[in-house]
């Protein structure tokens, strides 16, 4: 009888071990700035697909310091367990009225995390995101959360600085923002090869979350920049300004997916 490969993903070897990405649960860990945004909506159809909605003119840019596992063991070995990533997401008006969020732009520093990030819908790639971490001393060093704590957040795409972001604490309680507050859909689509000139066949889909905890939310007001790029097309919001934002820690299982 023919034996059987165990790899979830790529590399594909009869023990599995040496896969990217095992299969769900997957569990996350991380603490978030999360930039509320207004942007404009001209290019919509360039964002979004028009038979899954248009983009409402609101939206979030996270900037997240994560860990993550799925039997635990991946946080004895933390190189498998952390990362950083920016996460860019607008809000949509679906045909029916109802209202979700969508993922046209993620960046991750993390192999594991972007294959993981793929399967779910999120078009992820490389970046280098960088963000002050709130630790819980009173310390000069520590950006205790409380009122007056300045803290930034920056995002390199190919050496090239794309994001920057700061956030003021206000001491007022905040908000759960973007995908931390409503559904995100996600889309998959894989072209092949053996038809090098046919567009990938694409798919909505919606990750399964359970689990779900999170701190308190804590309010701050927010700036962003955003500088020019040669390949990435966050420039297709048009004008962004910060409206907003708060700053908090977040747990979530993801356990699969299912189609729109």
């Amino acid at each position: 009888m023919e034996r059987r490969f165990a790899s979830f993903t790529a590399p594909f070897t009869i023990s599995g071990r040496s896969a990217i990405v095992p299969p769900p649960p997957w569990h996350y860990a991380g603490w978030l700035i999360n930039v509320a945004m207004r942007f404009e909506t001209e290019n919509s159809s360039a964002i979004v697909p028009e038979k899954l909605g248009r983009v409402t003119g609101n939206g979030c840019i996270h900037f997240a310091d994560w860990q993550a596992t799925t039997d635990g063991s991946e946080l004895l070995d933390p190189v498998y367990a952390q990362y950083r990533e920016t996460i860019v997401i607008v809000e949509i008006e679906r045909p029916d009225g109802s209202v979700f969020n969508f993922c046209p732009f993620i960046w991750v520093d993390q192999d594991i995390s972007l294959v993981r990030g793929l399967l779910q819908g999120w078009p992820k790639k490389l970046g280098s995101t960088y963000l002050t971490r709130s630790l819980p001393i009173e310390h000069p060093a520590a950006a205790p959360i409380k009122t007056g704590t300045c803290m930034g957040a920056t995002l390199s795409v190919k050496d090239r600085r794309l994001i920057e972001a700061s956030v003021k604490l206000t001491g007022k309680p905040g908000q759960a923002l973007g995908f931390l507050a409503n559904r995100t859909i996600g889309t998959v689509g894989w072209p092949d090869l053996t038809q090098p000139q046919a567009q990938p066949k694409l798919q909505w889909v919606l990750p399964d979350i359970r689990g779900k905890v999170s701190s308190d939310w804590h309010d701050a007001d927010a700036t962003l920049r955003i500088l020019p790029h040669p390949i990435e097309e966050l420039s297709l919001l048009g004008d962004i300004n910060a409206t907003g934002a708060s700053v908090g820690w977040v747990g979530i299982t993801v356990v699969g997916a299912t189609i729109l």
